[in-house]
């Protein structure tokens, strides 16, 4: 199982980093190491003092697919949840700097929340999806695919181009603003619509 993250896909989120406006999808791999297993707690690492949270719409590939056209990518999820890309910030900007990869401060291990899948025919349409994450019971980022640069089956299709895609590969979609430093104790909570998918304490 291999993860393939999408960043820059939310207009707001660009802005509040003072990023540039991609003119194609950015993409980044977090390797299975770094999904954070049921059940434990999330641990800040010792090599970041500013680790931010980013909640992201999630999808689940159920069958095997290269050069996928678009108008064939949803053939290849069934199922869609809400995760976090934690990121260490801190580290980012130093390796962003210098033009390094941005692993070490985006694929440490635990650094990828998943949360419980559902089916995406739950919903009407996955272009139009409210998803929001809570810190101790307040909402401190809150999105709707609707506004993504690339929706989702764009992406399935982009990111065919260059991997394989795998039974159980998963595909961060990316995030919307609000994104900030978790603290200890801090409670985190991801919802889809008015489903809750995930909660893990931060230590």
């Amino acid at each position: 199982m291999k993860i393939i993250c999408i960043g820059r896909n939310y207009t707001n989120h660009i802005e509040e980093l003072k990023n540039e406006r991609p003119t194609e999808p950015v993409v980044f791999m977090k390797p299975d190491s770094a999904v954070l297993l049921k059940q434990h707690p999330f641990v800040i690492p010792e090599f970041s003092e500013d680790v931010h949270h980013e909640i992201e719409i999630i999808v689940k590939i159920n069958k095997v697919g290269k050069y996928i056209e678009p108008k064939f990518a949803h053939k290849y999820y069934d199922e869609i949840s809400v995760g976090i890309d934690f990121t260490a910030r801190d580290l980012q900007e130093k390796l962003k700097t210098k033009g390094l990869p941005w692993e070490k401060a985006k694929a440490f291990d635990g650094s990828a929340v998943i949360g419980d899948f559902v089916p995406k025919t739950d919903y009407v349409s996955v272009e139009n999806l409210n998803f929001e994450l809570k810190n101790n019971s307040e909402t401190v980022q809150k999105g709707n695919t609707s506004f993504m640069l690339w929706q989702i089956d764009e992406l399935v299709a982009y990111v065919s181009q260059y991997f394989t895609l795998k039974i159980g590969d998963i595909i961060f979609t990316g995030t919307p603003a609000g994104v900030a430093a978790v603290k200890p104790n801090d409670v985190l909570e991801g919802f889809l619509e008015d489903k809750k998918l995930f909660r893990i304490q931060v230590k």
